[in-house]
């Protein structure tokens, strides 16, 4: 094995002096490239102090704080496999990733910690505390370590990360990322994008998934490159931020509520090079409203949590609005037949497959679920459904197995209507996405209520609250006497997505 780290030493090739900033918090600190250094070899120690070791998985759910990036940074030094969770996932979503995944190590808001402690220790992990001021058992062990830490030798196939993405059938997979995923994809992006040392990032999307981490974050690092560390998206702030400033990634969330604000302006914009929209299909006169606004056209690219980012909008050239433009360099996409995995020809409408360093490795201990999303030839079935124009831009058309993204969230229909189903009063339910102008899908609930039950959307709602992150919950439930079968006796959400696909129109 190489005697190097290979994704945190691509980081470093690229550091600019030690004195340069890395990231300004919205408090006013400021983290130079020389304290992320000395900062995550204290973590790194600290780790290592605790019991992990190269290849153990280090499970995360903490606010987002210079230190959280920190601990990344050090599972990586470290040889760890860094586990981000979702900070709206509840006790019984931890449970299962905790005993999927066998962390030695959970890191939690000390909130929280007294929960999640038996929990952790039902798998035989430790517990450590990171909290939104960014102390905690964890900064105390760091603080006092030595700040060189000769970092643990780490090849490209060796897993970085493992980021959970959930599965039609309810049960999440752990998608493995190794070093050369992150490090491949950083390093076509950070090209692809024109970002350099003199670059300063708005950074306020979350750390616990793969845009605000390894696109965003990785982006930074590997540029030498300055982040303005938001820990949450502020309308008026990232406005007032952006004259300091010159790209912002966001959700197309961020754009519609950008859109809203009367200090939106071109001269506000005028120092800005780059606007980047990912996550969620960003709707046409989102795009359209925001050249006008800003004159900037919003750079649209399409990834997932297995494979990063697939395709971009050109940097030069046309960012033609309703498509995710080209494959990235090195990356190949082609649309089959989802049923034979046939090639289809240009304008046809078929499953999008994707090949390339940026694909993941496979789930996490599902070795057969691994097999049957991948071609015999290596191609990744994405599971999207698109097409390729007559100019080579790629179209997003729409996803198999009915997955909802609410506000650059993925939620999978099955996991909450197994939840629905569950209660008392309840006959069975579907859930679908329907259009939000805000959220882009809105999350909603079509139940049927059992012979006698007058089950409310409120019963509903309090009955899932401490059972489903927020960003699950259903923005709205509709009561049926039946839901619509095909002959075959399968639900046609089809149906229902057209039925109620304005009821969203006038929501804000």
């Amino acid at each position: 094995m190489t005697m190097t780290n290979h994704l945190f030493d691509a980081f470093r090739a690229s550091m600019p002096a030690p004195g340069q900033m890395l990231m300004e918090t919205d408090n006013g600190r400021s983290i130079s490239y020389g304290d992320m250094l000395a900062r995550s070899g204290q973590f790194a120690r600290a780790l290592v102090e605790t019991g992990v070791q190269p290849g153990d998985r280090v499970a995360v759910q903490v606010e987002k704080t210079p230190e959280a990036l920190l601990l990344y940074l050090a599972c990586l030094r470290a040889g760890a496999v860094f586990l981000p969770l979702n900070t709206a996932y509840t006790l019984p979503e931890l449970d299962y990733f905790f005993r999927d995944a066998e962390p030695r190590l959970v890191v939690c808001d000390p909130e929280k910690a007294g929960d999640i402690q038996s929990l952790a220790a039902s798998v035989g992990a430790a517990t450590l505390t990171l909290g939104r001021d960014g102390r905690g058992t964890l900064a105390d062990r760091a603080k006092v370590q030595p700040e060189d830490f000769a970092n643990v030798a780490r090849g490209p196939d060796d897993l970085a990360a493992i980021l959970y993405t959930s599965g039609t059938t309810g049960r999440s997979k752990g998608a493995m990322l190794s070093h050369e995923n992150l490090a491949s994809n950083a390093r076509v992006l950070t090209e692809h994008w024109r970002f350099g040392a003199d670059d300063v990032l708005i950074h306020s999307l979350p750390i616990f998934h793969t845009h605000g981490l390894f696109v965003a974050t990785n982006v930074i690092l590997m540029a030498g490159a300055k982040m303005l560390f938001e820990q949450k998206f502020d309308p008026a702030r990232v406005i007032s931020l952006l004259p300091r400033a010159t790209a912002l990634m966001g959700v197309p969330t961020f754009y519609v509520r950008l859109l809203q604000q009367e200090g939106l302006t071109k001269a506000v914009a005028s120092h800005m090079r780059l606007f980047i929209s990912g996550s969620a299909p960003l709707l046409a006169e989102t795009h359209n409203a925001w050249r006008e606004r800003t004159g900037h056209a919003i750079l649209e690219r399409y990834g997932m949590t297995e494979t990063n980012m697939n395709t971009s909008n050109p940097y030069d050239g046309e960012r033609r609005a309703g498509t995710v433009g080209f494959p990235l360099p090195g990356v190949s996409l082609r649309i089959a037949d989802p049923e034979t995995a046939k090639p289809l020809a240009q304008g046809e409408i078929g499953m999008i497959e994707v090949k390339g360093p940026n694909v993941f490795a496979g789930y996490w201990r599902m070795s057969e679920k691994t097999k049957a999303e991948f071609r015999g030839d290596g191609f990744f079935i994405t599971g999207d459904l698109g097409l390729i124009d007559a100019d080579g831009y790629v179209h997003i058309v729409g996803r198999g197995k009915d997955l909802i993204i609410s506000g650059g969230y993925n939620v999978y229909p099955k996991e909450i209507e197994s939840e629905i189903d569950a209660l008392e009063g309840v006959g069975e339910s579907a859930v679908i996405g329907v259009a939000h102008p805000d959220f882009g899908e809105g999350v909603t609930a079509v139940v049927v209520r059992r012979p006698g039950s007058a089950i409310s959307a409120a019963d509903i709602a309090g009955a899932i609250a401490g059972r489903l992150a927020k960003y699950k919950h259903p923005k709205q439930v509709i009561f049926v006497d039946e839901l619509p079968r095909n002959t075959m006796g399968k639900v046609q959400k089809n149906v229902l997505r057209e039925t109620y696909k304005d009821i969203y129109a006038k929501a804000g």
